[in-house]
């Protein structure tokens, strides 16, 4: 790296947004209900595609990969994510069912990380989410192929950045059935 290409960087402000207020005696008990109330904020402050999210997955070799999707469901049963059974990210899940996601809404300074194990849903919810897509999405995909898969989360953290670098962090952990909540 060249010491203009440092000085670049440098220059370019970071955390130019403006965060929502954030009462942490307000935070609820279940990681789900605090992402719905944040996946509200950031639509409702015009956040640009919030549902998107990056997808980190590692490969046979331990390598890792990552690549941004789309949110199809969050709930209890986990956050869900889709594609085709011969995608890169199947083949990585076949190798390892492990895998992350990270939320980042830039407009309102907060970002959301959840990781642990990936599941695949019944063939039931994979036809109905492929069902609806658009006509143009699903034209070659055969229905067979199609997968839905939820990371069922053992780590949930949520960030709301400060330009003062003061951050708020509000981390879940699973605990057996239930989540202790740190912060």
């Amino acid at each position: 790296m060249t010491d203009e290409t440092r000085s670049l960087l440098r220059s370019i402000p970071s955390l130019t947004g403006a965060a929502p207020p954030l009462n942490l005696d307000d935070v609820p008990d279940d990681p789900v209900a605090l992402f719905l109330d944040w996946l509200e904020d950031a639509r409702q402050c015009g956040v640009a595609e919030p549902h998107a999210m990056t997808l980190s997955t590692v490969d046979s070799q331990g390598v890792p990969d990552a690549r941004v999707l789309v949110l199809k469901d969050v709930g209890a049963n986990g956050w869900a994510f889709a594609s085709t059974r011969t995608s890169a990210k199947a083949i990585q899940l076949e190798a390892s069912s492990h895998a992350a996601l990270t939320f980042w809404w830039q407009p309102i300074m907060r970002s959301v990380r959840v990781r642990g194990p990936v599941i695949e849903a019944s063939r039931e919810e994979c036809l109905a989410d492929l069902r609806a897509r658009s006509a143009a999405a699903q034209e070659g995909v055969n229905p067979d192929e199609w997968v839905v898969w939820r990371v069922v989360p053992t780590r949930v953290e949520f960030w709301q950045g400060s330009a003062d670098r003061r951050h708020v962090r509000i981390l879940f952990l699973r605990d057996g059935l239930d989540w202790r909540l740190e912060s």
